[in-house]
């Protein structure tokens, strides 16, 4: 399927947000509407046949330093290509905003983000076990 890739809303955001089984506590829209505030932030959104079915959400840590804070693509919109679509026009942006690097954050158990992380040159650059000990939460940076 062809999909399309264009700035979006939160509400959009938040209709692909609470449909993602893996998320056992999905972000509110207060939440993200409280974290981006003022924030020079893009949101990006990809739609099959005008419904919203992933997004990437990232905002500026610093100015020099953008975080890709969210993203997250409906189960059955996977495979498709569509996260890596998300990543590369979000690089893009962010470079255009002179941005020098982006960093980002993944749980161990999304094996998938991961890989697609190192395919595309994020160095991992932390990595703290969970409290719990159930998962590892990993940092990854690319310099643009």
């Amino acid at each position: 399927m062809n999909y399309i890739i264009k700035e979006g809303t939160v509400n959009e955001l938040m209709y692909i947000e609470n449909n993602i089984p893996e998320f056992s506590s999905p972000k509110s829209y207060a939440e993200i509407t409280a974290k981006i505030g003022a924030r020079s932030h893009i949101l990006l959104v990809a739609y099959i046949n005008e419904q919203p079915v992933a997004y990437k959400l990232g905002y500026a840590k610093s100015g020099s330093l953008f975080y890709s804070w969210l993203g997250a693509v409906l189960p059955e919109f996977r495979g498709q290509g569509i996260a890596k679509g998300l990543l590369l026009r979000q690089e893009d942006k962010v470079r255009a905003c002179a941005y020098q690097a982006i960093e980002v954050k993944s749980m161990n158990r999304f094996k998938r983000m991961l890989q697609m992380l190192i395919a595309h040159d994020y160095q991992i650059v932390k990595c703290k076990q969970l409290d719990d000990g159930s998962d590892s939460k990993i940092t990854f940076r690319k310099n643009l």
